[in-house]
């Protein structure tokens, strides 16, 4: 699983530094976290994470549009 996290990040990577014109840099977050759901609560509450999360997004500490009065995206990628 992790090789294939790692390709498809890779591939991601470039083609977005390719559209912003930058050259290595960097755009996800350095390791992703797994679990597996062995029990029904379990999977039960991570797909409640997976549909609530973006909702939660504006009230992030992270999120860099939080406190600016400019709520335009920060960028719009054409794929």
């Amino acid at each position: 699983m992790s090789t294939v996290i790692r390709s498809y990040k890779g591939v991601v990577s470039k083609r977005i530094n390719i559209i912003w014109q930058t050259k290595g840099q960097s755009i996800w977050q350095r390791n992703f976290y797994e679990h597996i759901g062995r029990e029904q609560k379990s999977v039960d509450n991570i797909q409640q994470y997976i549909l609530n999360n973006p909702q939660r997004w504006a009230d992030d500490p992270e999120n860099p549009q939080r406190n600016s009065d400019d709520q335009d995206f920060l960028f719009d990628i054409p794929f």
